[in-house]
């Protein structure tokens, strides 16, 4: 599957920032023979287990990332493959095996912050319940303080910043949409909701993306003229 730029957000320099985001490593030719590998693994054909993980690790492990956080990444990424593996044997090609594969990582993200983080969580609605939990803490810790803004690197890990901030249902939508490319018909069948609510939530999401980047300094013409 052919990742595509993002939709303008802010302006050119928040689009380059943005698509520095994009998990490394582009559709390669060997990524349309799909059908043929998930045949080979239904063979149990030597090698075609880690064929998959090979062509889909970085993909689901940089959705896990921005899901979860760099702390339970990996857990979330093997438990993403743990169900990949368990229900390839069912797969039936109704939908692209990459957007078959998002939905499970997709899942098991939420599924690990839901059972971790519980009340502490971003309500759905945007608000911060006045104690995040400690992983984003130290996430937004991590990241630089807000300063000028000075170029694409500073945009790239004050965006992150406010990734990080996002309510989970908001910051799922803009991560499938704005930075792995995926259309609204993909996301809908992931997220198992109406192409609607995918717009809706985007519109969202983008929309308390620019107050947090407001708050921390980073007005719409800086963005356009950055």
């Amino acid at each position: 599957m052919a990742v595509k730029p993002p939709q303008a957000m802010f302006g050119v320099t928040a689009v380059r920032a943005i698509e520095g985001l994009l998990v490394p490593g582009g559709a390669s030719r060997a990524e349309l023979d799909d059908a043929e590998l998930i045949a080979a693994i239904k063979r149990s054909d030597p090698g075609s287990r880690e064929a998959l993980y090979h062509r889909y690790k970085k993909r689901v492990y940089g959705l896990a990332l921005r899901i979860v956080g760099p702390v339970d990444a990996e857990e979330v990424a093997q438990e993403a493959f743990i169900r990949i593996f368990r229900g390839l044997p069912k797969f039936r090609g109704d939908a692209a095996l990459s957007t078959w594969i998002y939905r499970l990582a997709v899942n098991a993200a939420l599924s690990h912050r839901s059972r971790r983080a519980g009340a502490r969580l971003l309500t759905h609605q945007g608000h911060n319940d006045g104690q995040l939990d400690g992983q984003i803490e130290k996430v937004i810790e991590a990241l630089p303080a807000a300063e000028p803004v000075r170029g694409d690197a500073v945009l790239r890990a004050r965006l992150e910043r406010a990734l990080v901030q996002l309510p989970t249902g908001y910051r799922t939508v803009i991560v499938l949409h704005d930075v792995e490319g995926l259309e609204h018909e993909e996301i809908a069948s992931i997220l198992r909701c109406h192409v609607g609510t995918s717009k809706s939530q985007l519109h969202k999401a983008r929309a308390r993306l620019r107050e947090i980047l407001a708050a921390d300094g980073i007005t719409a013409e800086a963005l356009q003229n950055g």
